[in-house]
């Protein structure tokens, strides 16, 4: 599984305010679903950014991909997806030894 984070802004375009409210409430009810199946890990909402902020463990982008398309809202979104790592699985000196490795 890999871990993305989600950021998810507003961006009602083509719907009036009302609209967009209802398919907000629906894609609420959306990632409740998703956190109750374990896909979504934590769901927050950036106060004065009009976004929120989430996090995926997902099979891979694909499945992220169809995950955020399937919300109710999601063509008046816009994202920023950043893939996570575990810190521990992070090495900065592995590209130095795999370059000093490739030079000898």
């Amino acid at each position: 599984m890999a871990l993305f984070a989600v950021i998810a802004r507003r961006a009602p375009v083509g719907i009036s305010a009302d609209e967009f409210s209802q398919r907000l409430a629906l894609g609420f009810d959306y990632t409740k679903d998703l956190l109750d199946k374990g896909v979504m890990k934590h769901r927050w909402i950036m106060v004065g950014a009009s976004a929120g902020l989430n996090i995926y463990d997902c099979e891979s982008h694909e499945h992220l991909m169809s995950v955020l398309y399937d919300s109710p809202v999601s063509q008046h979104l816009e994202f920023d997806v950043y893939p996570l790592i575990d810190p521990a699985a992070f090495d900065p000196m592995k590209a130095v030894r795999n370059r000093e490795a490739a030079e000898s």
